[in-house]
């Protein structure tokens, strides 16, 4: 191997994991400066449902939004099979009012990409249609769900945001987020720790926005995924995720 290459592996392979971050997405490493750019990010958190951006990445998108930064979220359905007794028009009409109502706790916009809850689809023509909707975003960050998931819609929404990240030669930081450990998302070992103790409010009212989902049963899941988080870091509350070892590493501003 060259010196070149070796020099490149190192960049790509150097993360340390279980980094404690005060402000998003500022991973330590030997070589890092503090001299943080003053640039106004895009951050795209993409879920499978409505209520899946929020309770995965409530905290972070707030402290991005409060920092004066573009946040969305998109949301892979409209939630149509979510509520009980409701036809798939009906919920979808619910739902996505308590997206929007969660969104503007947030300071975030939702964007939706048009499947259909519980019967999405993972093909070429819609690997398409994704990578042309994120082209049109041109995002700074994007997170998403970890692939290895129980509910295929977020297997779904996941391998989509991959893809979409090899096809635009990875021009994206790309990081992967966690919805109820254990019960849904499995094995994922998260290397970066944003402390939300200060934004956590806001989280917990934009999960409870989502009133057709039962909120007290989810987010009582949410809020002990917070505080163990949080543990870890040496805060009160934190959101965990994982950074793709290839991807750029995005700094905020202070």
């Amino acid at each position: 191997m060259s010196e070149s290459s070796r020099r490149r592996w190192l960049k790509d392979s150097a993360t340390l994991t279980g980094a404690t971050l005060g402000l998003p997405l500022l991973e330590a490493r030997p070589s890092f400066s503090a001299a943080l750019p003053e640039k106004k990010l895009k951050v795209i958190v993409a879920g499978g449902h409505p209520d899946d951006p929020e309770s995965a990445c409530g905290g972070t998108m707030a402290r991005y939004a409060d920092l004066g930064h573009e946040v969305v979220a998109l949301y892979l359905t409209r939630g149509e099979a979510g509520i009980a007794g409701k036809t798939h028009d009906e919920a979808a009409a619910i739902r996505t009012r308590e997206a929007e109502r969660a969104c503007e706790i947030l300071k975030a916009r939702p964007l939706w990409a048009g499947q259909i809850n519980g019967d999405t689809v993972v093909n070429r023509e819609r690997y398409e249609a994704f990578r042309k909707l994120l082209e049109a975003e041109k995002p700074d960050l994007v997170f998403t769900h970890w692939p290895i998931d129980t509910h295929p819609d977020h297997r779904a929404i996941s391998l989509l945001v991959y893809d979409a990240w090899l096809r635009l030669q990875k021009s994206f930081a790309l990081f992967y987020s966690e919805v109820m450990t254990g019960a849904q998302t499995q094995l994922c070992s998260p290397s970066v720790f944003v402390d939300i103790t200060a934004t956590e409010a806001r989280k917990r009212a934009s999960c409870y926005a989502h009133q057709s989902q039962n909120p007290e049963e989810f987010y009582a899941f949410h809020d002990m995924m917070n505080r163990f988080r949080g543990m870890e870091a040496g805060v009160k509350f934190a959101e965990a995720f994982a950074r793709h070892p290839q991807s750029e590493i995005e700094t905020m501003p202070s």
